[in-house]
């Protein structure tokens, strides 16, 4: 493990210290848990971009979606359990 120095504002490290005290840890095990689910968050944003630039790619290559309402109502039958035959994708008319 390695020490890194984080400078915060003395109103940041208050209200740091007071949250950490609240939630029963302390305030360095509270600043890691932070970190940890920040890289987290970033690393799902990233995986989230990557998909979506992944689709697009597709979409532009083959000419191929599916409507919005088309989609939508496909997925809203899905949530109330409806048993339903998933969309394919098509050129679409312009």
């Amino acid at each position: 493990m390695s020490t890194t120095t984080i400078r915060m504002p003395e109103n940041l490290k208050a209200s740091v210290a007071a949250a950490a005290k609240r939630s029963g840890t302390t305030t360095h095990a509270f600043i890691l848990d932070a970190i940890a689910k920040k890289a987290e968050q970033e690393d799902l944003r990233a995986a989230f971009d990557a998909d979506a630039e992944e689709r697009y790619a597709r979409i532009v290559a083959t000419g191929k979606t599916i409507p919005w309402q088309e989609m939508r109502g496909y997925l809203e039958e899905k949530l109330v359990g409806k048993e339903v035959k998933r969309p394919v994708a098509r050129k679409l008319a312009r």
